[in-house]
């Protein structure tokens, strides 16, 4: 176990040093630096969350390969998504090939999950490949957060609520 272990730590942090990270760090400019790094198409693709269903949703086709991720989340969350989605295509994981039927809510909600699960055949990961995918998401986040982050003209809502919690007051109040 102790020496899968230390494989697993070896092959994500090859991975993680190995994928382009753009700078300033953005999620969708980050995509799109590992689709062409991987000369295949990412299209994002920003969804509602709804209970029961899967944070994000990783679905390859012939053409590209399309990561939903919720909107109605932070702005950290959804950046962990997407780097957790992009980590299965980094390692080349490949699922069973099932779906279940809150992912088949998200994608199609007016389609019955068995006509979603026979046309679109997602992929569902082992508890393995998910443990990868989770290692390689945070050292690349890692990664990020050592690199200069874009402009914004309004701090992120977690600063904010933990400002309001601590009593701290913005400089135009």
């Amino acid at each position: 176990m102790v020496r899968q272990d230390k494989q697993l730590w070896r092959r994500c942090r090859e991975l993680a040093d190995s994928v382009p990270m753009p700078a300033p760090f953005r999620p969708d400019t980050f995509a799109q630096a590992v689709a062409a790094h991987r000369g295949r198409r990412i299209e994002l693709m920003p969804v509602p969350a709804t209970v029961g269903a899967p944070c994000g949703l990783l679905m390859t086709t012939d053409h590209a390969d399309y990561i939903l991720y919720p909107v109605n989340t932070t702005e950290l969350h959804q950046q962990h998504i997407l780097m957790h989605e992009v980590a299965h295509l980094l390692c080349g994981h490949t699922g069973t090939g099932e779906i279940d039927a809150a992912a088949t809510r998200v994608l199609m909600p007016n389609l019955s999950p068995e006509l979603v699960r026979r046309v679109l055949g997602r992929t569902v990961y082992t508890e393995t490949e998910e443990h990868e995918a989770e290692l390689l998401a945070s050292l690349i986040a890692q990664r990020a957060a050592r690199l200069p982050r874009p402009p914004s003209a309004e701090p992120p809502d977690e600063v904010v609520q933990l400002s309001r919690l601590f009593g701290a007051r913005r400089r135009d109040d």
